[in-house]
């Protein structure tokens, strides 16, 4: 597996903890909020980074990604 997707299955499973979620639950809001993409995308910036500033980056880009409601 490329050093990329051993990073994506380190952030779902930070991110599992961290919330108290199951697989399915993550991977189901991971899909909604295109949070696969983005860990991919920003791979050379996170992994240098620790769990917690991972976890709470993700929280912070999902969101910014839901609508707001008035």
């Amino acid at each position: 597996m490329s050093k990329e997707g051993n990073f994506l299955i380190y952030c779902i499973e930070q991110y599992k903890v961290a919330k108290r979620l199951n697989g399915k639950q993550v991977s189901e809001l991971f899909t909604r909020y295109r949070v696969w993409e983005y860990i991919h995308s920003c791979f050379e910036a996170l992994h240098t980074t620790g769990a917690n500033y991972i976890v709470e980056d993700i929280d912070l880009y999902i969101e910014a990604r839901q609508p707001v409601i008035v």
